[in-house]
């Protein structure tokens, strides 16, 4: 059973693993010091979610977020994990954990990026839109901002009980 928590320092390494996966999406950044660096505080701060368990206990993805700007920072779904609500788990965690009054936003691939489809799928389920033009992502990829505007609580409970009711 995958289980999304709160991510501590001995799953910095299996960030790492999941940040090279995507580097052809994201651009580089497992071997780069200020992104090593910011994980790590997200981290330490406990503002890293991750999904995990199943055989071995993979590492089935991860997401930041930034409570103080209300927003989604990161968010990446290993390989052979997508397809599988994992992205949803993690962001129906992240939302939890914001501000519902507030604005809630993230910088993702623009409409006409087909390998971001997925993840434009799941930001626009969870009553995302696109807000803004955010320029090209360090790979060189057009990106825009989404929002999603108050209140989402019911939504997210909406999301939750549908989600909950996959998993069984």
């Amino acid at each position: 059973m995958i289980t999304v928590r709160v991510s501590t320092l001995t799953d910095y390494p299996r960030w790492l693993e999941l940040a090279r996966e995507v580097e052809p999406l994201f651009g580089p950044m497992a071997d780069e010091p200020e992104f090593c660096t910011s994980l790590r505080a997200a981290i330490i701060e406990g503002q890293a979610f991750c999904a995990s368990g199943g055989e071995g206990g993979a590492f089935h993805g991860g997401i930041v977020i930034s409570g103080q700007a209300n927003e989604i920072l990161w968010l990446a779904v290993a390989r052979q994990s997508r397809g599988r609500g994992t992205g949803a788990a993690l962001m129906l965690e992240a939302l939890g954990r914001l501000d519902h009054a507030r604005p809630v936003t993230v910088t993702t691939f623009a409409p006409a990026v087909e390998a971001g489809g997925p993840a434009r799928r799941l930001y626009e389920s969870l009553g995302f839109r696109d807000s803004s033009p955010a320029g090209l992502n360090p790979a060189g990829i057009p990106t825009v901002i989404m929002t999603a505007f108050p209140p989402l609580e019911s939504d997210l409970k909406r999301k939750g009980r549908c989600l909950s009711s996959l998993k069984k």
